[in-house]
């Protein structure tokens, strides 16, 4: 896996909800709720007709919008006139009848299943901690060392046609031509170029051969891989100055985050009976998916898609580790 493509991938999120907030100083249940409320016995901190603000909710509040902004903490003042503020307006829309209202309920019901929701993932993370072991093992296996290379080739569907390319070549054929004639694949219309590369990015026996290629030189022999015959040029190779383990620490662990709450998922939904109801969408005519001839190493096979923890929206599944073209 790239690196620079890791960081796309990686920001397990606040686990923080999103929205208005609910402030529930009552101890009222939530429609399906079937446990008693925990009793909030902190100081009181100001009363909005009768009913008490605490330092607990006070406390979470301040919590809650200082994850949500950057900056120094908000003044604390500030923080309980908008806790006031909101205990107002919630006051007002109970006396209009809103709180009664079918979707209202329905609000505060998954508001309180994802704040529920959120803290089993929380518990979970911490009772499975990462340890500096988990995090140089990924270090290891994905921030690219060594050598990278820029390479050429040309991809055809049997080795007697690659055998033939090598002969053309062998005689002063230009690569480029013989790629745009003859390659099977994307690549073929811009003279095999597949750009810059570390060896972990392609199957093995593609950057295997890359790296005992002289600068300037191409393959001797026909390449196989599971995409077709390869024949490979390299243009040029570079040393490559990975950032070091401290530097990309906190995104690796964010990484492995991400894994430990989808194998959390997972085993819920393993154990769980699900009954899906829903009608199934009208399946849309199947279309053809554009050929590929990047020899795009397939080593990063984990699903390492997260579940969409609360206020989680952003896109969680890594970019494909090729150099597709």
């Amino acid at each position: 896996m790239r690196f620079r493509y890791l960081t796309l991938a990686l920001g397990l999120s606040a686990l923080l909800l999103g929205g208005c907030d609910q402030l529930q100083n009552g101890g009222e249940k939530a429609p399906g709720a079937t446990t008693t409320a925990a009793k909030d016995d902190s100081a009181v901190v100001a009363t909005v007709n009768g009913t008490p603000i605490t330092e607990a909710v006070l406390s979470m509040y301040e919590e809650q919008m200082q994850n949500r902004r950057a900056g120094p903490p908000m003044d604390r003042q500030a923080v309980l006139e908008e806790v006031i503020n909101l205990e107002l307006a919630s006051q007002a829309g109970t006396k209009e009848g809103l709180a009664d209202d079918m979707r209202t309920q329905l609000h505060i019901e998954q508001q309180r299943r994802a704040v529920i929701a959120t803290s089993a993932i929380h518990n979970y993370l911490e009772s499975h901690p990462i340890s500096d072991e988990d995090l140089h093992k990924l270090y290891d296996e994905q921030v690219p060392k060594g050598n990278e290379y820029k390479a050429r080739h040309i991809l055809v569907d049997d080795e007697d046609t690659a055998k033939k390319l090598i002969a053309d070549l062998d005689k002063g054929a230009d690569f480029s031509e013989l790629a745009k004639e003859h390659s099977t694949g994307p690549s073929g219309k811009n003279g095999g170029e597949l750009g810059w590369f570390s060896p972990k990015q392609m199957v093995a026996p593609f950057s295997d051969a890359v790296a005992k290629l002289e600068k300037g030189k191409y393959t001797e022999a026909p390449v196989k891989t599971q995409f077709g015959w390869h024949v490979i040029m390299l243009d040029d190779v570079r040393e490559t100055t990975p950032p070091s383990f401290d530097q990309v620490k906190p995104q690796l662990q964010a990484f492995v985050q991400k894994q430990r709450v989808q194998e959390y998922i997972n085993g819920l939904r393993e154990a769980a009976q699900i009954e899906v109801k829903e009608p199934q969408a009208a399946e849309s005519p199947a279309t053809e998916t554009p050929a590929t001839d990047s020899p795009a190493s397939e080593s990063p096979a984990t699903d390492t898609t997260a579940p969409a923890t609360p206020d989680e929206n952003a896109d969680s599944q890594p970019p494909a580790d090729s150099a597709s073209e």
